[in-house]
């Protein structure tokens, strides 16, 4: 097994912001060096085909000792120093101090085809960021970062990678819904990707410390290997590089919007600054369609980062980073400026993707209404939004009066459509009939291109609790076989017809399916 191992860090930056200790508050550092813990067993338990790919590897070398070993901690490759990173955040809205890699370990950073990777393992142990906690990982979470990872990037979203999933053979103890019953579960090791883990937490610890020189190195650190088409670091380039993660931040958002995703813990910490998603914990997809819906039991009272306020979050969040960034620029109005940007952006391409949803390829003034009159109707009913979008592309102009017969699979009971309802449906199919005779796509274009934008297949809880649970037993077929669909979330695939179905009634109320914590 080969990579080719770029160690930016020890030629880049300068002896002080390295800081080597065990000590839980880290002065003056952008990261520590970590060793990550000998595993007790490992097995490896899947492997990303893609990502293999993508980082230079073959099939035949995760057959080896050394693959194993090296992504489950067991093994440091050559010439490297892994290392955990030292970030702070804002937690449900308020400031948290220094949190950083409690549980991650980036192993090395390498080239491939003139793509930049850097390699990390989660749930490697401790680092000197890992408070009061083992930095271990328990299987569930693992299996879940895992899977949706790479659904996410075949889904089209911006999104952190994963390479690998392995058991460490360690048994880990957890509290799962912080209730006091703590219990002993498999202890899992996944191995994520991605050019960069910085976040905006990386520079927010830094400004909140008034340290202003180790948050220029890492600005312009981030710059020259990230950003390097803004131009060397300068005033100017900084505000460059504030606009252009506000646009990544932001289509990053609308992908979410558009795939019914909602990210659970939109914490400043858990932000990249690619505009990649990156930390997968109680995550979730809309079952019933509900702006208020939000998996994470953590947030249940008051719904921080529900479904319908994404949007708003990211751009909190991107307000934090225009803090931490303005000792750099010293000046408020450029920042300013950008900021009240998003606004307006993120009102135009909302409108662009609902309408793609859709399947309108023009402009017309009447979308608004259209748009958010259907958004209300959704939100009258519990209605699956997968299922519904999937078919709506099955309705046509000459289909009108049969356009809830369409929709129906997608209500979770039928019974609930009120006469009141199914009226409020009808006038609605009506003006989308309207709405539609002015397009100039064809229906069988038409359901294509929409065919590409509504996936018929995401990791829904239930999906993924099903292979936790057998996982748990002892029986991974289940992993691969979700993985496997997941690769072509918008084909058809008649022989995986049964996951194209609504949450079942098991599942309303089970743990791991409706309730999920931060717990790891």
């Amino acid at each position: 097994m080969q990579l080719k191992i770029k160690d930016r860090f020890n030629k880049e930056l300068p002896a002080d912001p390295i800081l080597v200790n065990t000590r839980r508050q880290v002065e003056n550092a952008c990261f520590s060096y970590a060793a990550p813990k000998t595993t007790a067993q490992p097995v490896l338990l899947h492997v990303s085909p893609e990502m293999l790919l993508e980082l230079g590897l073959k099939e035949d070398d995760t057959k080896t000792e050394t693959f194993l070993n090296v992504f489950t901690g067991n093994s440091i490759l050559p010439n490297t120093k892994p290392y955990a990173m030292c970030y702070g955040g804002h937690q449900f809205g308020n400031w948290a101090g220094q949190l950083g890699d409690g549980r991650a370990i980036n192993l090395a950073e390498i080239e491939h085809k003139n793509k930049h990777w850097a390699i990390q393992l989660k749930g490697a142990g401790e680092t000197p960021y890992s408070r009061t906690a083992d930095g271990l990982a328990v299987l569930r979470s693992s299996v879940r970062e895992y899977l949706c990872s790479e659904a996410m990037h075949h889904l089209g979203v911006p999104t952190t990678r994963a390479l690998s999933l392995a058991l460490s053979g360690d048994d880990v103890i957890r509290d799962m819904l912080y209730d006091g019953n703590a219990a002993y579960e498999k202890g899992a090791i996944v191995c994520r990707v991605a050019p960069t883990f910085v976040r905006f937490g990386n520079f927010q610890i830094l400004a909140a410390r008034n340290d202003k020189e180790t948050l220029k190195t890492l600005v312009d650190y981030t710059i020259r290997h990230h950003f390097s088409h803004l131009g060397s670091p300068s005033k100017k380039t900084y505000l460059r590089f504030f606009e252009t993660v506000l646009d990544s931040t932001l289509e990053m958002i609308i992908h979410w919007q558009r795939v019914g995703f909602v990210h659970g813990v939109m914490n400043t910490d858990n932000m990249s600054i690619l505009g990649q998603t990156i930390d997968y914990g109680p995550y979730g997809w809309l079952e019933g369609y509900d702006h208020n819906w939000t998996p994470n039991t953590t947030d249940s009272q008051f719904k921080r980062y529900r479904f319908g306020a994404q949007l708003e979050i990211g751009h909190w969040n991107l307000y934090q980073l225009a803090n931490a960034l303005y000792p750099l620029i010293e000046e408020a109005e450029g920042l300013e400026n950008i900021l009240k940007s998003y606004n307006e952006k993120a009102k135009t391409q909302y409108l662009t993707m609902m309408r793609s949803k859709l399947g309108l390829f023009s402009e017309e003034a009447s979308d608004i209404e259209l748009i958010f009159s259907l958004e209300d109707l959704l939100q009258l009913t519990e209605t699956d939004m997968t299922i519904f979008f999937r078919n709506l592309s099955d309705f046509s102009i000459e289909k009108q009066s049969e356009g809830l017969d369409i929709i129906k699979d997608a209500f979770y009971v039928i019974n609930d459509v009120s006469d009141t309802i199914r009226l409020k449906w009808k006038s609605w199919f009506e003006s989308y009939t309207e709405r539609l005779k002015k397009e100039t796509v064809s229906f069988e274009d038409r359901k294509k291109k929409m065919n590409l934008i509504n996936p018929k297949y995401v990791l829904r809880n239930y999906m993924a609790q099903l292979a936790i649970d057998d996982a748990n037993k002892g029986d991974y077929k289940l992993i691969d076989e979700l993985f496997q669909l997941l690769r072509k979330p918008y084909n058809e695939q008649p022989e995986n017809e049964k996951w194209f179905a609504k949450r079942p009634d098991w599942a309303r109320h089970k743990v791991g399916c409706s309730m999920l914590s931060c717990s790891s």
